[in-house]
């Protein structure tokens, strides 16, 4: 159990273990953002935990990061290598879109997995550069990159042993701010201070936050507003007519980008101001001048063509600000690769709770007439349960909205008590959004957000959730029939297969079927174990063609081709000939992968054949596991001669043999003869003796680098150990490596 404070203190002590170390990385590479991410125990999601050069908001997207999203983070701890985007905005946009489409500023990127040795990934780091930064990545820069990675798994290793499972909670990333530079005698400062008053044009600094640290008295003119009402606040905050997105994306651009930038602005009635920013480690540096002024004009061969604001009256409604659309685009873009419900959850709690701002999510699905949660952040399961299946006709404003069809905010607790005086309170929340999910007239769910603090929810703040409702219903409603239909492929497709296999004496045997990790298409995926003779068993596994009902259908009747051959005692180079006539015969326009042994448990002997299958794994007791090497032949159903040639091998008691579909081992860009010896090399390391757990063990090592694109089907079988069997070696013909 979490004894009370204690976890807090060993994740801020973990944090801080790496804050000097982070700073001095950025220091001699010359990085302008640095992002560390955490791994939990058992988890697959990044958190964001320590933040520099950039302010969190911005990075609030990405404070929760899946290790199946395609985001360079992702990618560098998933596939434990280097990410490297040295072509600019181009390359970010073709290589990760949405991450190109929330930040459209030009940048090089680097990301690294955190490893605390012996293979295990406990987090990766992140670093950003201007494009003034060479396309290439130095070799001093990848050497400090890794000097820190192997420095930051050593800290990261002590912190989680300290923590235990609880390690990494939940919380806010940390920011980690600019060295503190060396403090200027008070006489030059004084220097300094008169000499920004003395200028004619604006001289403004901002903090990375974008709020006003100084203003000149200048610059204060030029907005027609007192320094002491700006101080401490971001100039879109406090001028209205600053009050436009451009504005708050230059800021963005500035920060990200670390390159100069401009824009102009009306301030009311007339007046066109020209806004130069110029961002550093530390902050903005922001000059104001008339826009009309010679001077301004010469200055703007230094930027691209500055941008003009449009003109915002005193009585229009408060425009969403750049931040906000980001994170709805952002949003928009990750609900649009979500598959199920699951995946739309997921996506939603991890998005909206760091990016808008609420302490509590729920997300209600309509079933049956009634509301289903479907996932929930910042509420204990104890008190959301309560209003798990609510009816739609019930008096409760999560339903109501359903009806109307418009959303409800509560600005207050007190304007929520008196619509729902007996209304159980989680906490001290004191806000709250419900808002109805429809899509194409239907009504799918709602969607419940609540806040500590007492919310206005202006009127470009309830625009903005308005729309994120739409996003999330059409969403919802698309991964409710996902899962729909792929539940009932499922279903097609686990009824082709057997579902119990027989008991051998002498033999344990285990298998698993796994779909594809995406896409609702049925596998042509099938494995089977007949038992001809008392003595002898034989074992069959496959793959057709194609992920359709078309597949599966013809999986189907090779199965049942395989079964009845198998069952008479047909050798298996004549029952793969025989099943290849048939194919050949139906002409269904799919082929087929299959491989037959055939197992004589009396005399500890197999004999297999293979149409063009992936090699079976044989381990013997005491010897390294091995890939045999047994001729391919044709796949089923293109050539009806065509030959399937036998390999006879010993089978002694404790021999392990493991059959497998390509699904295993086969994942985009990686050669499948090394995965196929690296699956290998994991079966000797795991030192699992229950069958079960080494198939489980072999499907994880097989689906740990991505999401699986194909699925598997896996066999195992093993001879039961003698007391006096003292049988070990290398399959004849088998590939292996020392242990």
């Amino acid at each position: 159990m979490r004894q009370p404070g204690g976890t807090d203190r060993t994740a801020d002590r973990g944090r801080e273990r790496l804050d000097g170390p982070l700073a001095d990385l950025m220091e001699e590479t010359g990085a302008s953002v640095g992002l560390v991410y955490l791994l939990g125990w058992g988890e697959r999601v990044l958190r964001l935990e320590l933040v520099a050069g950039v302010p969190p908001p911005i990075t609030a997207p990405w404070a929760r990061v899946s290790l199946d999203e395609a985001i360079p983070v992702s990618d560098a701890v998933r596939e434990r290598r280097l990410v490297w985007l040295g072509g600019g905005q181009e390359e970010v946009a073709r290589r990760y879109p949405r991450l190109g489409l929330v930040l459209p500023y030009e940048f090089l990127l680097a990301a690294a997995p955190l490893a605390c040795g012996e293979g295990e990934v406990r987090g990766g780091i992140v670093l950003l550069w201007p494009v003034r930064h060479p396309p290439r990545l130095g070799d001093r820069e990848r050497e400090a990159i890794d000097a820190f990675a192997r420095r930051a798994g050593q800290r990261l290793r002590q912190a989680a042993a300290e923590g235990g499972e609880d390690w990494p909670p939940e919380g806010e990333p940390r920011f980690v701010p600019a060295p503190v530079r060396r403090q200027e005698d008070p006489a030059r400062a004084a220097a300094a201070l008169d000499f920004a008053e003395r200028m004619p044009l604006g001289c403004c600094a901002l903090d990375l936050d974008g709020n006003i640290t100084f203003i000149n008295t200048a610059g204060a003119d030029l907005v027609a507003c007192e320094a002491s009402q700006l101080l401490g606040r971001r100039p879109w905050e406090v001028l209205p007519w600053l009050r436009d997105p451009l504005v708050e994306d230059r800021y963005r651009a500035a920060v990200v980008a670390r390159q100069p930038t401009a824009f102009t602005a009306v301030r009311p009635p007339d007046v066109r101001l020209l806004f130069r920013l110029y961002p550093d480690d530390r902050g903005i540096s922001l000059h104001i001048s008339p826009a009309e002024t010679p001077a301004s004009g010469a200055a703007d061969a230094a930027f691209s063509p500055a941008p003009t604001t449009a003109p915002v009256s005193h009585g229009a409604r408060e425009p969403v600000g750049a931040l906000g659309l980001y994170h709805l685009t952002h949003l928009a873009a990750a609900l649009a690769e979500a598959v199920g419900v699951r995946d739309v959850t997921e996506r939603l709690t991890d998005q909206i709770v760091p990016a808008l701002g609420p302490q509590g999510l729920v997300l209600m699905a309509v079933e049956e007439g009634r509301l289903r949660i479907v996932g929930h952040r910042g509420y204990a399961s104890e008190f959301i349960e309560r209003f798990d299946g609510a009816p739609l006709t019930s008096d409760v404003t999560n339903a109501q909205v359903l009806t109307t069809g418009a959303p409800v905010f509560f600005p207050s607790y007190e304007e929520f008590r008196r619509a729902h005086p007996t209304a159980p309170r989680h906490k001290e929340r004191n806000a709250w959004a419900f808002l109805p999910l429809t899509a194409s007239g239907r009504p799918v769910g709602s969607l419940i957000l609540s806040y500590d603090r007492p919310r206005p929810f202006p009127p470009a703040e309830r625009a903005l959730l308005t729309s994120l409702a739409g996003l999330i219903a059409q969403a919802l409603d698309r991964a409710r029939l996902y899962d729909a239909t792929h539940a009932l492929a499922h279903t097609l497709q686990t009824g082709l297969l057997p579902h119990t296999l027989p008991r051998v004496p002498n033999l344990e045997v285990t298998a698993r079927y796994r779909p594809a990790g995406h896409g609702m298409d049925i596998g042509g995926d099938f494995y089977d174990l007949i038992r001809p003779t008392p003595s002898t068993v034989l074992a069959a596994i496959g793959d057709v063609q194609g992920h359709n009902v078309n597949a599966a259908a013809l999986m189907g009747q090779v199965r049942t081709a395989v079964h009845a051959h198998g069952t008479a005692g047909t050798p298996p180079s004549e029952l793969l000939a025989r099943t290849n006539r048939l194919l050949t015969d139906l002409d269904p326009g799919l082929f087929t992968s299959c491989l037959i042994a055939q197992i004589d448990l009396a005399h500890g002997q197999a004999r297999l054949a293979s149409a063009g299958h992936p090699p079976p794994l044989l381990q013997y007791p005491g010897g390294a596991t091995g890939l045999l090497d047994i001729p391919p032949g044709l796949l089923l159903g293109i050539e009806p001669s065509a030959e399937y040639p036998t390999r006879e091998i010993p089978f002694p008691p404790g021999a392990l043999m493991v059959l497998y579909t390509d699904g295993l081992v086969e994942t985009p860009g990686v050669d499948i003869e090394a995965a196929t010896l690296s699956l290998a090399r994991h079966l000797d390391r795991s030192g699992k003796e229950n069958l079960d757990d080494v198939a489980d063990t072999l499907l994880q090592h097989g689906g740990h680098t991505a999401p699986r694109t194909d699925d598997v089907a896996l066999l195992l079988m093993r001879a039961a150990r003698q007391p006096d069997a003292t049988t070990s070696g290398t399959a004849p013909g088998a590939t292996t490596r020392p242990r």
